[in-house]
């Protein structure tokens, strides 16, 4: 994120004014090569969070502006209230146009060959979709929502030619959209039809557990919901899950960890000391976020980072306060902040998010028979749990067709 160059630091990135240049804050062009090398070295793939749906409204030193000269300002912008963001105060690009087409293509091409980046995540896909930029709608899954003159076309065929350019360049790269509106076969290859996305946020989601963490007490969670906001999408089509990011921990609202345990977050955090029922809770449920095809963690909260993130701005009186993440406490032996890595495959997870009822002998349902064993036990005292779960690591459950049966009993 906040790669490219940008003048305005509290726009976290996203008001660009050189997009053929890293941003100079975080170190030299040698010093990004040299994290996405080392990255490569460790098998990790690099995306970069790409801001094509629109520009900085600076005309000093940002593209804004640049055709004036030529007594126009249709070049890579439409005019008047068209080409103007009211939300965001920037500029909008006219896809429809040879020069931006060729410049914004160039730029994916350019990151790729002289970075070497894996791909990329597309910033405000719901923007460039859609005439009203999806403010103020509240979309239902109605297709009439999508396929009208309400569309983009023109930013639609830009999208479709930017992946297909991606993806000849690097067949293995990994294209994610940021799209709240759920437009159909955005994620589906272009040979299809498609606009030929791998991967679109699951932004529903974090929308869910902030409104659970607010205004739902325990015993009013509902089940049902949650599994239903967790498996709402598209068929086919792939989603990123994620608890928190950007647009839930920064400028002045909590993090995950400060919503589950800001009461006890500077008293109770240390493990030299009984665990509070507030500090137990909290970390019982941090550990749970599923969700999608792949999980986006957002600078620290794998640890149950503390504090939100907060650039200097108008807003905060140009605050230093929060304008950093607390690496250190990482390794910070005492704290019970604990990071818990895990892959997806032939596994069966088990949660119980009761807060006070244990089951024993709870069935669930299996597609494949044969022996199971407990791979991962989130209540381990490792992991910073009770070790309320009993079993033995070298005992395998046998499951018959369509169940899995067990008298071992599951708490967490």
């Amino acid at each position: 994120m906040a790669i490219m160059e940008h003048s305005y630091y509290a726009s976290f990135g996203y008001h660009v004014t050189n997009f053929f240049a890293p941003s100079s804050r975080s170190g030299t062009p040698e010093d990004l090569k040299y994290l996405i090398d080392k990255a490569h070295g460790l098998g990790i793939h690099v995306l970069m969070d790409v801001v094509h749906s629109h520009a900085s409204n600076n005309i000093t030193d940002g593209l804004n502006g640049f055709d004036v000269g030529q007594r126009t300002e249709e070049s890579y912008f439409h005019t008047r209230e068209r080409g103007y963001h009211k939300l965001w105060d920037s500029r909008l690009f006219n896809y429809a146009n040879w020069e931006v087409l060729q410049f914004l293509l160039s730029n994916l091409r350019w990151w790729m060959d002289e970075f070497k980046f894996d791909g990329f995540r597309f910033d405000g896909v719901t923007s460039m979709l859609y005439f009203h930029h999806g403010i103020n709608m509240g979309f239902s899954g109605n297709y009439g929502e999508y396929f009208s003159e309400a569309t983009d076309v023109d930013a639609v065929v830009y999208m479709m030619l930017a992946n297909c350019l991606v993806h000849n360049l690097l067949p293995d790269a990994t294209v994610v959209a940021e799209d709240v509106s759920g437009m159909p076969v955005l994620c589906r290859p272009v040979s299809e039809g498609g606009v030929g996305f791998d991967y679109r946020l699951a932004m529903a989601i974090p929308d869910k557990w902030i409104d659970y963490l607010k205004n739902k007490k325990d015993e009013e969670w509902s089940m049902k919901e949650i599994v239903w906001s967790l498996t709402n999408r598209r068929y086919t089509e792939k989603c990123v899950s994620y608890a928190e990011s950007h647009d839930q921990a920064i400028v002045g609202d909590k993090t995950i960890a400060f919503f589950l345990m800001d009461k006890e977050m500077y008293s109770g955090m240390s493990d030299l000391q009984p665990a509070s029922p507030i500090v137990e809770r909290g970390i019982s449920l941090h550990k749970m976020a599923l969700g999608g095809e792949g999980y986006l963690n957002f600078m620290g909260n794998e640890f149950g980072h503390p504090e939100w993130i907060d650039f200097p701005r108008e807003g905060n009186g140009w605050s230093y306060a929060k304008c950093r993440r607390q690496w250190n406490l990482v390794d910070t032996d005492r704290l019970r902040y604990k990071v818990i890595v895990f892959e997806r495959g032939d596994l069966v997870f088990v949660f119980n998010f009761h807060p006070e009822n244990t089951y024993e002998g709870y069935k669930v349902g299996c597609d494949l028979p044969g022996k199971y064993r407990v791979a991962l036990d989130s209540d381990a005292s490792e992991f910073g749990g009770h070790g309320r779960v009993y079993y033995k690591v070298e005992e395998n459950i046998d499951v018959g067709d369509g169940e899995m049966g067990t008298e071992k009993r599951f708490d967490q």
